[in-house]
């Protein structure tokens, strides 16, 4: 009994503070995302739109200790998202942190939205 009651804490404590999913952001639980401090909402491209095309737009930014960031490299998403994705995470500022970070963001596209 006693073992099945620390099972359940256990299972219930880690689906607690497991990774967290956002519209904007996701990481796992064992990495600390850093508070982003400005962020700039990518344009839907045009031809995305038309093509109703929607989906998620998954990239890696590097930021450096300062918040600004360095680089932006996707890591999944449809070709037509992408670029847009990139354009807004890279205008985006974090934090400041003791060093460079590694942040996985999700962007989400919905052709439907107004």
């Amino acid at each position: 009994m006693r073992m099945r009651c620390l099972l359940v804490f256990f299972l219930l404590f880690s689906f607690y503070l497991g990774p967290a999913g956002t519209a904007h952001g996701q990481q796992s639980s064992s990495e600390v995302m850093r508070v982003v401090v400005r962020k700039v909402a990518p344009k839907y491209p045009e031809i995305a739109r038309r093509m109703s095309i929607s989906g998620t737009v998954k990239v890696i930014a590097v930021v450096e200790a300062d918040g600004k960031v360095r680089s932006v490299e996707a890591a999944g998403g449809h070709p037509l998202l992408i670029q847009a994705a990139q354009a807004a995470i890279s205008q985006w500022k974090f934090a400041p942190a003791s060093a460079e970070s590694r942040e996985s963001i999700e962007l989400h596209f919905n052709a439907n939205s107004p």
